[in-house]
């Protein structure tokens, strides 16, 4: 059962990556309609493109950040949880929960961008998040 555990850990994986394609996808043909050549990207970061490129465009961009971020600590929960043996019913449903929320708050940011709804979203996935690393210390402790 605890094994169940990495499948929202492959799923969140494989969300990034869509949202790196999709943030591609809308700052490359932006940056061309900009006249932006290689030469003038050189060396840039992908914030340094925010002074320059619409808002909208840069949402996916500032998303798939995120995805970097806190993200990080639900792979490491996740793991720990799976080596302990702790893939009951309950850190499943978070886990899943986690990723369906860290999914939904994407998409909203990506394509809405309000921060009321965003920051409900990231707070929910970040109570799940937290029951899960409650859960491990519990496991860990009791171990």
């Amino acid at each position: 059962m605890a094994v169940k555990l990495l499948a929202p850990v492959f799923v969140l994986v494989i969300w990034s990556i869509v949202m790196l394609g999709w943030m591609a996808f809308v700052r490359f043909p932006a940056m061309k309609n900009l006249k932006i050549s290689r030469d003038q990207a050189r060396g840039g970061r992908g914030q340094d493109l925010d002074k320059l490129l619409p808002r909208e465009i840069n949402w996916p961009a500032h998303n798939y950040v995120h995805l970097m971020e806190q993200p990080t600590l639900f792979y490491a929960t996740v793991v720990g949880l799976a080596v302990l043996g702790q893939g009951n019913m309950l850190n499943l449903a978070l886990a899943w929960s986690y990723v369906g929320l860290r999914i939904i708050h994407s998409i909203w940011q990506a394509k809405v961008n309000t921060i009321p709804v965003r920051a409900s979203l990231f707070s929910l996935s970040t109570f799940a998040l937290l029951a899960l690393a409650i859960h491990g210390l519990i496991g860990a402790l009791a171990a």
